[in-house]
């Protein structure tokens, strides 16, 4: 397991940090350590002109190829930048899931049209993406999938119908990545196709859902003789499961690693809030407090024995990067409430809404989330049991 970094790395470490300082100024300031979990809702237009100057000093999709518009940037200088933005405060990216998602996808399934299509936009920070994978009765379940997509050989077009759910930041995204059935008499993961959809159109409708912090970052989206371009589909009807399978892989790369830096940041502001009423005194609370630090240092050590190893041709890890998920959904669903119980009673209390709610009040009411989205928990042992363990598959009826 790799776990330093060379001369070259660090001196790279060095330009992230001065430009972040450099830019992390002016009327970006205010987004400091703003617009993450929980906060998604916080500062949008001016989160996008940041996304817009990250573009103009080339740290969007540092990862990509060279030939794709990127930096080319190695593993280790991946991890150093996402780091680094975590570090200085950095506020939420509203592109994530165009660079971190929809763009390698794109890169390892689509066509040359698709490239030179969609990734311009992604890089220059101009056009936002997000996920339609959840239904209402399939959500950790993805080959459960019932939305439909039928081929109009006269308009040259796939027409979609169905509904999404949870889908994150579905209201201010340009462009949504589909799953839907293209074979209707399939069943499970076979006869799925991956579809890459405008957003404004007729036929698409979003709908808000509201969180239980009181804003509405996720949502439902109804789908309604949508169309799409017949060259819009990535890959051949049918792969859509291979794809969407690749495109995890994706999910759970390098920015694991900024990740972690943000969840040290949540744990400093803990820290700081338990000596600053007393709460540190207490010995449960320390020990809590000193469990935390470490579980957060073995999930370091993991990730970069996930990034030391070999990944697949498609950019799907290894087995070691399964019981990612689980592990850090259940470290931040503990540290949530060890930040309202480092609070007090006070944390606990809130005036008439709407509410105001504290850093770590927002934290602990989010991270309940945690364990569900994403698949859930449950889900998670399953694939680590029957993918990495390779165990009997669970009986399901027939």
């Amino acid at each position: 397991m790799k776990l330093s970094f060379s001369v070259e790395d660090e001196r790279f470490r060095r330009e992230v940090a001065d430009w972040l300082d450099t830019n992390l100024s002016g009327e970006f300031a205010q987004l400091k350590f703003r617009g993450g979990p929980g906060d998604e809702h916080s500062f949008p237009a001016e989160r996008l002109r940041w996304e817009q100057r990250l573009a103009e000093g080339g740290w969007t999709c540092v990862g990509w190829p060279a030939a794709h518009g990127g930096r080319g940037c190695s593993i280790e200088q991946q991890v150093i930048f996402f780091e680094e933005y975590a570090r200085a405060g950095a506020p939420g990216r509203v592109g994530h899931i165009g660079e971190g998602l929809a763009g390698p996808t794109i890169i390892a399934f689509g066509t040359p049209e698709q490239q030179a299509r969609y990734l311009p936009g992604i890089l220059a920070g101009t056009e936002l993406w997000c996920q339609g994978y959840s239904e209402p009765g399939a959500g950790s379940d993805l080959a459960n999938v019932k939305t439909k997509a039928r081929f109009d050989s006269e308009r040259n077009q796939w027409v979609i119908n169905g509904q999404k759910v949870w889908t994150s930041l579905a209201h201010e995204s340009d462009y949504c990545f589909v799953i839907a059935r293209t074979d209707p008499e399939s069943v499970g993961h076979k006869g799925l196709g991956f579809f890459l959809m405008k957003m404004e159109q007729p036929g698409i409708e979003v709908r808000p859902i509201q969180q239980i912090t009181g804003t509405s970052e996720f949502n439902e989206v109804f789908f309604d003789d949508a169309v799409c371009d017949a060259g819009d589909i990535v890959g051949a009807p049918g792969d859509g499961w291979k794809v969407a399978m690749g495109l995890l892989g994706f999910e759970r790369g390098v920015s694991t690693l900024g990740q972690q830096m943000q969840f040290q940041n949540e744990l400093d502001e803990v820290i700081r809030t338990a000596k600053a009423n007393g709460k540190d005194r207490e010995p449960m609370i320390r020990q809590r407090i000193a469990q935390a630090h470490a579980e957060l240092k073995i999930m370091r050590y993991n990730s970069l024995r996930v990034l030391s190893g070999q990944s697949g041709s498609d950019g799907s890890l290894q087995r070691e990067g399964l019981i990612y998920k689980l592990f850090w959904a259940t470290w931040h669903r503990s540290l949530g409430e060890l930040a309202i119980d480092v609070c007090g009673q006070q944390g606990q209390l809130l005036a008439a809404a709407p509410y105001e709610l504290t850093r770590l009040q927002a934290l602990f009411l989010y991270v309940r989330s945690d364990t569900i989205y994403g698949g859930s928990n449950q889900i998670q042992r399953n694939i680590i049991a029957e993918r990495g363990l390779e165990m009997p598959r669970e009986p399901r009826p027939s």
